[in-house]
């Protein structure tokens, strides 16, 4: 494992993959930056994080098992392995917000953003985006989201966060390419708002409904009033406020 520390930088997803275009980089490489100015989201939402308060990590993962329609393994273990470690920290409420926040409570601590590359019908690569909001406590135009010591009232090292957290994402990751464990029973059981009947907003239409679970190719299942099961992608869905 490579560890690369930088003081600052656009993006981590985006400085790993600048590296890459200049120079091989090993299974396993992880780029952490300080402070992140232009971080990403899932579809493209802007990630935001006060230098020197939260996590930025950047993770570079190659898999040589695994087929491109399992590719929400990754994002499944990559949860959970999260899940793990704020139980660690002993962060109240837990759950997944589908299909990669991490929730304590009704607010976001954790964004994950995936970004996988294929070579045919496998998966060649990802780069594994993961930001942790540790010891910020202010979040302007933000209500939903929340830190770790705004939770707690504790303050923490962010190198001991990092060392445990690249320990199970290891460990995780690992699993998944050998295809050892299937983990969506784990992930189901904690997905944010599971079964509870709420109106949700689907493709423009507003849905009386619950959430039951996910596809096998990672979309968001929803039962609707009447028994049909929607099945929703990414931005095709929005909680209700």
């Amino acid at each position: 494992m490579q560890v690369i520390k930088v003081n600052a930088t656009d993006s981590t997803n985006l400085h790993l993959k600048r590296l890459m275009a200049v120079t091989p980089l090993n299974d396993f490489t992880v780029l952490v930056a300080d402070s992140q100015l232009r971080g990403i989201g899932q579809a493209g939402t802007n990630w935001s994080s006060e230098p020197g308060k939260n996590l930025t990590v950047s993770v570079l993962k190659y898999f040589f098992q695994l087929r491109a329609d399992q590719g929400f393994s990754i994002s499944m273990a990559l949860s959970l392995s999260l899940i793990q470690l704020f139980q660690e920290l002993e962060i109240p409420e837990l759950s997944i917000k589908w299909p990669n926040d991490i929730m304590s409570g009704d607010k976001k601590i954790c964004g994950i953003l995936i970004e996988n590359t294929l070579k045919g019908i496998m998966l060649k690569q990802t780069i594994l985006g993961i930001g942790i909001n540790v010891n910020q406590e202010i979040f302007k135009n933000l209500p939903n989201a929340a830190s770790l010591k705004q939770i707690t009232g504790k303050s923490y090292s962010l190198d001991k966060i990092l060392d445990r957290l690249l320990d199970l994402v290891h460990g995780s990751m690992e699993e998944v390419d050998l295809a050892t464990k299937d983990l969506t029973q784990d992930y189901e059981s904690l997905l944010y708002m599971r079964d509870q009947r709420a109106n949700y907003e689907i493709r423009g239409k507003q849905v009386m409904g619950a959430i039951r679970g996910v596809s096998p190719e990672g979309r968001l299942q929803v039962e609707a009033e009447g028994g049909e099961l929607l099945s929703c992608s990414l931005k095709e869905i929005r909680y209700p406020l």
